[in-house]
């Protein structure tokens, strides 16, 4: 159990985990060997692993958003875990620490490469989860969402029962855009739209399609066109 919720795994799985969360294991039936390393914060306080750890955003997804290994990345990963397991028993010394750390470093860092090609490999799966997105964003302006506020993240993660950080990185690697950049353009687009088509002032089209505040509308535009709404607007009479 991860929280209180279960999970099932087949082999050539990794799930990760951060601190202070709550896992339970048992009753468990192993089919081949697995591993699980636990490590306390303190442990890398003083090493460069304790920035860097923090870029890796695969310890925000769920875990039934697990990585599954080939078993040539596999066999990667369990020459690594050797490594540290013979490092951890090992005659402790002034190198063991930052020796342990750095075997873990590199298990992060393929892992995050694993990621990446398990988000290529499933081109089928992210481009329908890149439809289904978009069609859902438009669903959410159709019916009037948008009077309750722009769509963040994690409704747009809610609807496609997925963590928010595994439906960016998976956005990203797949249009090279992050979940809160495709809203961005999707809402642009809607706002030139309208400025067009509309008889509205810039300020009543940025309330009816969410914005609460003109002047974050404003620069969110002009990054996204290069020229500020009323800018755009003027344009089009000239």
């Amino acid at each position: 159990m991860y929280g209180r919720t279960k999970y099932d795994h087949g082999n050539g799985s990794m799930s990760f985990y951060k601190p202070r969360q709550v896992v339970e294991f048992r009753n468990l039936e192993f089919e081949e060997d697995g591993f699980l390393i636990f490590i306390h914060e303190d442990f890398l306080n003083g090493h460069n692993l304790h920035n860097e750890i923090k870029k890796y955003s695969f310890f925000e997804y769920e875990a039934n958003e697990a990585l599954h290994l080939s078993p040539r990345e596999e066999q990667i990963v369990w020459d690594l875990f050797s490594k540290i397991q013979s490092e951890y028993y090992n005659n402790p010394d002034e190198y063991s620490r930052d020796i342990m750390l750095t075997h873990i470093d590199s298990v992060l860092k393929y892992s995050q490469r694993f990621y990446n090609r398990q988000f290529i490999n499933r081109t089928e799966l992210s481009g329908r989860t890149v439809s289904k997105f978009n069609s859902n964003l438009a669903t959410y302006f159709l019916n009037g969402g948008l009077s309750k506020g722009l769509p963040t993240v994690n409704y747009m993660a809610e609807q496609l029962n997925l963590s928010s950080r595994y439906l960016s990185d998976l956005l990203k690697k797949e249009t090279g855009k992050t979940a809160l950049e495709l809203i961005h353009i999707y809402l642009i687009s809607e706002a030139k739209n309208l400025l067009m088509l509309a008889d509205q002032s810039v300020s009543e089209i940025a309330y009816n399609l969410g914005f609460e505040n003109l002047p974050y509308f404003s620069r969110l535009f002009k990054k996204e066109v290069g020229i500020s709404p009323n800018q755009f607007k003027k344009q089009l009479y000239n």
